[in-house]
């Protein structure tokens, strides 16, 4: 008999209210609980955009080449992609607390050494290794939340991290401007990197006192095999993703994608073997099979694809096209972000005959208010109040599709599988972001070559923009999908 068989769903009163068997307390306020994980997750989302506005210092500093620059910028996304699922079972073994810990320890000492790096080789390994301690740090914050919040205050945790998520997607460009602009100490780009140090060892102090006392499951056996084949199918595809572009997608990356279909194919085998022998699989499929987890996982992927494409190629339009700072870009691209943050706060208030509908309505309005923002600005137009106006509408759109839907992903997962669920969906959530900018970025390069006229730069970011919203169009298509058990 199956673990599904055996072990019964927890129970449901509200989307993202799995009642925990004995929940465990803070040991502070649940509040300060919540900002000391949240503040984890932030610097983690922030370290994947933070670092582009420093790319001309480090190019000049450490006389990097264009291929150490991608890596430069590209190793922590790689590592960080990778091994979430690893750090979720990690977790669940040895105790979601501690991993969050010995992740955020390991995020901040890589995070100095990387503004200490004294060449680009050592600035490239030790941004992997900030990837690594991320992968371990990251997955526990929503393991946290699931093991210690509980009720209508489980669902605004829900929307407080898809708020961190959408600010620090955005913010970092404008943290990363505004700090290679102080040139503080005359130390150029590396606060970019040390900024993480302070922040670090504070969480790391509070830490001690709010993290709540969470023992592991020294039963939860490795799936070695899994755990390989896994890290080799998501390298197979994230590695070409991200390095793809700029390389002139050469043929060896076409030859990782190919080969990491197999590899994903492998994987559902052997997972499906270990579970046949009684063992216990790197991503249970009693996890997979819960009710509302898929549809809502593949409507997430969509979202975050479009919006990581669109903050990529909107910046990238407003810096090489119109010319504007990276400080400007960033604040130009505050309307979405802060949109996406507040409607992922809210989205509860507003009536609840919409609540079920609500992701189909947000994500169909979506995709005409992306292609009207693109024909603003196809001529080469500046950014004034009608497109920014546009934006906030994305934006709100954006958070009443993706919160309800994180929600319903995960409302009908046992405790028990707290961990595994958030690895997969934090892994959806990464692997969306890597293929919107891979994807939609391809899309938006190549149409225009800088230096080129804002008029050129503009008429790619029309054709972007909709095919920004034929994803999301598509991600409605999932957000419709219902199983019978799903009581959302």
């Amino acid at each position: 008999m199956t673990d599904l068989q055996t072990r019964p769903p927890a129970s449901v009163t509200l989307p993202g209210s799995v009642t925990p068997a004995a929940p465990t307390p803070a040991r502070g306020r649940p509040g300060a609980l919540l900002a000391l994980v949240l503040t984890g997750q932030f610097m983690a989302v922030l370290d994947v955009s933070i670092v582009n506005v420093a790319v001309p210092t480090i190019r000049t500093d450490l006389h990097a080449t264009g291929a150490g620059l991608q890596l430069v910028i590209a190793g922590y996304t790689i590592a960080y992609a990778v091994l979430l699922i690893t750090g979720a079972r990690l977790g669940a073994r040895y105790g979601y607390s501690r991993l969050f810990q010995y992740g955020l320890l390991a995020f901040s000492a890589a995070s100095l050494a990387c503004g200490l790096a004294p060449n680009t080789g050592s600035l490239i390994g030790f941004r992997v290794a900030q990837g690594i301690g991320s992968a371990m740090m990251v997955p526990q914050v929503m393991s946290l939340i699931q093991r210690t919040v509980t009720g209508a205050a489980r669902t605004k945790a829900f929307g407080l991290y898809s708020a961190v998520i959408a600010g620090g997607m955005a913010i970092g460009q404008v943290v990363g401007g505004l700090l290679v602009s102080a040139n503080v100490l005359g130390l150029g780009w590396r606060p970019v990197f040390l900024v993480n140090v302070p922040i670090g060892l504070a969480l790391l102090a509070a830490s001690r006192r709010l993290l709540p006392a969470l023992p592991g499951d020294s039963s939860r056996r490795f799936d070695v095999p899994g755990l390989l084949v896994l890290a080799a199918a998501l390298g197979t595809l994230v590695v070409p993703l991200v390095l793809g572009h700029e390389l002139g997608w050469p043929l060896w990356g076409w030859l990782m994608l190919a080969a990491s279909v197999l590899l994903f194919g492998l994987f559902g085998l052997v997972e499906r073997r270990i579970s046949a022998r009684g063992g216990q699989p790197l991503i249970p499929g009693r996890v997979l099979r819960a009710p509302g987890l898929l549809p809502a996982a593949g409507a997430i992927f969509l979202i975050m694809a479009g919006f990581a494409g669109f903050l990529f190629s909107y910046a990238l339009h407003q810096q090489a096209g119109l010319g504007h700072s990276a400080l400007r870009a960033g604040l130009l691209s505050g309307p979405v972000s802060v949109g996406f943050g507040l409607s992922s706060l809210h989205w509860q208030r507003l009536p609840k005959r919409l609540h079920r509908s609500l992701p189909v309505l947000a994500l169909g309005l979506m995709a005409p208010v992306y292609a009207g923002f693109g024909l603003l600005l196809r001529g080469g137009a500046e950014i004034g109040p009608g497109a920014l106006v546009l934006l906030a509408v994305a934006g709100l759109a954006a958070g009443c599709a993706y919160s309800p839907l994180f929600a319903r992903a995960l409302s009908r997962v046992d405790p028990a599988d707290a961990a595994d669920a958030s690895g997969v969906m934090v892994t959806v959530i990464q692997l969306g972001q890597v293929f919107g900018v891979a994807l939609l970025g391809t899309v938006f390069l190549g149409q225009v070559s800088y230096p080129a006229p804002a008029a050129t730069s503009g008429a790619a970011l029309l054709v972007t923009t909709v095919a920004i919203g034929g994803s999301f169009a598509a991600a409605a298509l999932f957000a419709r999908v219902r199983r019978s058990a799903d009581t959302d």
